[in-house]
């Protein structure tokens, strides 16, 4: 059968595995969202966390979280360990949903936006709302896992078999390469703060947004 042309006698883009557009796009879903997990949830977030905590503790050396007592350097890992226990639960239902829908990528931005949202408030996080940054991070994380269930399941889609393994290592490449100057950007501006006016706790969470 002739390839279906477009208006201006050019080949239309091939559609399905091999679609060289949707790969590249595929890419650079995993250079953006890799950020999180380098800036936010290695580097910046945990340090932050505990900081306030520790300022906000009461004479026994323990902060209240909601009246609840909790060590200030074991607050944000109870949040890790929590968010990682609800992507257990909800990940496989998702990835389900990514298999036998045709939801997946009105899913994905869902997920991809609820993130980004929830990362972007931890701005907000300061010493009168330290658990705050806990709560943001258990939606984020969920989120970005959530997220990440469904990118995974578009693979199949945008390459072929005998391509997969060459586009899967490109787009973690890409993820890692991202993320790293990123972070390496934020650091540079971390540690530059007292040259151009910036208090510590203010450079924290410009580079958390």
């Amino acid at each position: 059968m002739p390839q279906e042309l477009t208006a201006d006698a050019t080949p239309a883009p091939k559609p399905g595995p091999g679609n060289r557009r949707e790969q590249i796009g595929w890419y650079f879903y995993d250079w953006a969202n890799s950020a999180f997990g380098t800036t936010v949830a290695t580097v910046f977030l945990g340090p932050y966390i505990s900081n306030l905590a520790r300022a906000a503790a009461g004479p026994d050396e323990l902060a209240r979280f909601f009246g609840i007592p909790v060590a200030p350097d074991s607050f944000l890992p109870y949040c890790i360990s929590f968010s990682v226990i609800l992507q257990v639960l909800f990940l496989p239902i998702l990835g389900a949903i990514a298999d036998y829908s045709n939801l997946r990528k009105k899913l994905m931005q869902i997920f991809a936006v609820a993130g980004s949202v929830a990362t972007m408030f931890m701005f907000f996080v300061t010493a009168e709302t330290w658990w705050l940054g806990g709560l943001l991070f258990i939606v984020a994380n969920l989120s970005f896992g959530a997220a990440i269930v469904f990118y995974n399941a578009f693979l199949p889609d945008i390459a072929a078999p005998e391509d997969r393994d060459r586009v899967s290592s490109v787009g973690w490449a890409l993820g890692y390469l991202g993320g790293g100057l990123l972070l390496a950007l934020n650091l540079v501006f971390y540690l530059a703060r007292d040259a151009i006016g910036v208090d510590t706790a203010l450079a924290v969470r410009i580079n958390l947004f």
